[in-house]
């Protein structure tokens, strides 16, 4: 079984760095619902986890990231739309698919060109990956079809005996999966509504095409 620690526990953020860098998988409290992590670049452990989840290699995982400057060496371009939308709805619950940089390889990209990427509004989380010192999957802690865990509780009976450390940091924030737009084609994609709202979403967007 999983050890379980809790997130405001002495040593957990540098017992969570351990497991990852050791190729570890983590389930982790965050904003929107548990998530489970792998580190970005080791092909092991985020191949690991499309095994714990019974999820398709093809089918992408979004990444996680400490701050919105990070984009910068994920992906080929951060248009000023994605900065707009990067400043005003980040740190939360919003993931956003650009083109990834050719610079970048993870298998969590399902052998696509694109990456899917968010700033979570947690500080635990945030500093995890700082401390890691790269990106973070950021794909719910479920098997792929079943609902997403939102307590540390229901990681363990969902996953305790596949993954290898549960950061326990009470109910998760939004209990709803992140808002996920696609700019890829230089225009505005809603993938996903979730706990930011099409309309709101939609408004920033016109307000910066405007300008």
């Amino acid at each position: 079984m999983a050890r379980v620690l809790r997130a405001e526990g002495e040593g957990c953020l540098a017992e969570a760095v351990v497991v990852l860098k050791d190729g570890g998988l983590i389930a982790y409290p965050s904003d929107t619902v548990y998530g489970l992590g792998a580190a970005a670049s080791d092909d092991g452990a985020v191949r690991r986890l499309f095994g714990v989840k019974d999820r398709a290699g093809e089918k992408a995982l979004s990444l996680l990231l400490a701050d919105a400057a990070d984009m910068a060496s994920l992906c080929a371009q951060v248009p000023l739309l994605a900065m707009i939308l990067a400043g005003r709805f980040w740190p939360g619950p919003f993931t956003l698919v650009l083109k990834r940089s050719l610079a970048f390889h993870s298998l969590a990209l399902g052998g696509g060109d694109s990456v899917a990427v968010r700033v979570p509004d947690h500080p635990f989380l945030r500093e995890l990956i700082r401390r890691l010192g790269e990106p973070i999957t950021g794909t719910s802690a479920n098997r792929s079809g079943q609902p997403a865990c939102r307590s540390a509780q229901e990681v363990e009976r969902e996953l305790g005996e596949v993954v290898d450390l549960i950061i326990d940091g009470g109910p998760s924030g939004a209990g709803q999966e992140s808002t996920v737009i696609d700019i890829t084609s230089g225009t505005l994609k809603i993938v996903r509504e979730g706990a930011i709202r099409r309309e709101e979403v939609q408004r920033v967007a016109r307000a910066a095409w405007a300008t």
